[in-house]
């Protein structure tokens, strides 16, 4: 298969202590400076997180949820820091896929928090430094996160006129400096108070007045650690989270693939089939283990896929490993450009709009988390740590890390060359490709899709990836994003 074509050769980045890869120079820079202060990889990642919140404003923020998978001494653990619906959401009501009513109540500080107490050595305050100096200094924005800015609107609830608040509009040109003063606010309250300082007291009572959410939704919501789930393929063991998280498709993808020669068509088909199941089994608290079942995978082979429809969503991924080999995947999300469009009222936080995700199911439920499309990944091989992985992308994510998988394992690609890849897309009954697999749609015809050769790139995701390699580390970061991976 065929580079992707805005790939100019950058080969993958090698180093030997430690490594930090993400979407965003500034977001990288910070993950190393962690690194480099004595902290290990679940530092880095809640510096490089809160980083993104500044510089991804569109992607990310206090505002949204995330997730991680941690590998530290032989073990490993999954926290789950999504939000549910309120508590007391109105479960026949109308699905909106933006405003006030597709709130929910958002995780990503107490993910920060939790992955810090249980695991980190600087401190939550000393993680958010960085950030904090980005906001008030500003960034010069970058050429994908200007496209992305482009994407999306924003508003603010006290403004009659419905316009965007201080610092999120117009669209920046390209190298335009951005200030986020009323964010950089926030984050230095977090800083001195942790996650209180969103939960509880004036911020809170901010995020209910302009959602549906309730004071008592955001004081009793709490991260929560998970038990990861894991597939071997081929000689590396696959490392996904459970529902609300789509991370079982990408699992079921890579088990079908199994059973076939590695082809384009082949992972076509795999990634169909195991989203079609997702989007019928994934639900918060739902056991997805029959879809791994030997016996569920020979027979699901020969079934024909069937059309899926799915909202679609943006979101960051990056991941770090240190010198002790510590390694954290981490994905964080206010789900569709500028989430529901609201930011909360002087304090720069946009709010997601995760309950479109609700659309899966057709109904709210209230009190519950709706299907989760961010996924962190992570592969071990014989029992020890082979590395981190992810992309972004709304429901590409899963097809994404089947394809991302397959191109490291089946084809030996390196992190770099990986996520160069062209992509495919399943999107209803729709296959869509990127520039580099054009040529090969004639091998996809007969699938009962209809083929579509996509001239842009926005919609194939953005990876990380840092694998281990003898007593070395090697990075990549995918050349549809801004950032890069960066090691010492």
């Amino acid at each position: 298969m065929s580079a992707f074509r805005l790939a100019v050769g950058r080969p993958s980045t090698v180093a030997t202590e430690g490594m930090v890869a993400t979407s965003q120079p500034l977001a990288t820079r910070a993950g190393l400076r962690a690194l480099e202060r004595g902290g290990n990889a679940a530092d880095a990642v809640v510096a490089a997180a809160a980083t993104l919140c500044v510089t991804e404003p569109m992607s990310t923020g206090i505002g949204g949820d995330a997730f991680a998978i941690v590998w530290r001494d032989g073990l490993l653990a999954g926290l789950d820091a999504a939000g549910p619906a309120p508590i007391r959401a109105d479960p026949v009501a109308r699905l909106e896929r933006y405003g006030p009513r597709s709130v929910t109540v958002p995780g990503a500080v107490h993910g920060w928090a939790a992955l810090t107490t249980a695991y980190g050595r600087l401190g939550l305050d000393a993680c958010l430094a960085d950030a904090i100096d980005v906001a008030e200094r500003g960034f010069a924005a970058g050429v994908r996160t200007t496209a992305a800015w482009e994407m999306g609107t924003i508003t603010d609830p006290n403004d009659p006129a419905g316009d965007p608040p201080p610092g999120f509009a117009p669209a920046p040109r390209i190298g335009e400096r951005i200030r986020l003063h009323d964010l950089a606010a926030t984050l230095r309250k977090i800083a001195d108070n942790g996650p209180d300082a969103v939960y509880r007291g004036p911020i809170a009572e901010t995020i209910a007045r302009v959602s549906w959410l309730d004071e008592a939704d955001l004081t009793d919501y709490e991260a929560r650690w998970v038990e990861p789930l894991r597939h071997q393929y081929r000689d590396v063991q696959v490392v996904e989270l459970p529902p609300p998280t789509q991370g079982v498709a990408a699992l079921e993808a890579l088990a079908l693939l199994e059973g076939f020669e590695p082809t384009l068509r082949s992972r076509v088909v795999c990634a169909r089939l195991a989203l079609e199941d997702a989007l019928a089994n994934v639900r918060d608290g739902a056991d997805v283990g029959h879809l791994l079942e030997p016996s569920y995978l020979e027979g699901r082979r020969s079934m024909p896929g069937m059309p899926v429809v799915e909202p679609g969503g943006g979101t960051v991924y990056l991941c770090a490993v240190d010198s002790g080999r510590m390694a954290v995947s981490f994905i964080q999300s206010i789900y569709g450009n500028f989430g529901s469009g609201i930011v909360a009222p002087g304090t720069g936080i946009i709010l997601n709009n995760r309950a479109a995700g609700f659309e899966v199911s057709g109904r709210v439920e209230p009190g519950r988390r709706p299907y989760h499309t961010i996924i962190p990944g992570m592969l071990l091989r014989d029992g020890t740590l082979l590395g981190p992985f992810g992309v972004m992308g709304g429901f590409i994510q899963a097809q994404a890390h089947m394809q991302l998988v397959s191109a490291l394992i089946d084809d030996g690609d390196d992190p770099q060359q990986a996520l160069d890849r062209a992509r495919f897309r399943v999107e209803g009954d729709r296959l869509r490709l990127e520039e580099g697999l054009w040529p090969f749609a004639p091998e996809l015809a007969g699938l009962g899709m209809s083929i579509v050769c996509d001239h842009e790139a926005v919609g194939f995701g953005g990876g990380q990836a840092i694998m281990l390699r003898d007593d070395s580390l090697v990075g990549g970061s995918d050349p549809r994003k801004d950032g890069y991976a960066a090691g010492y």
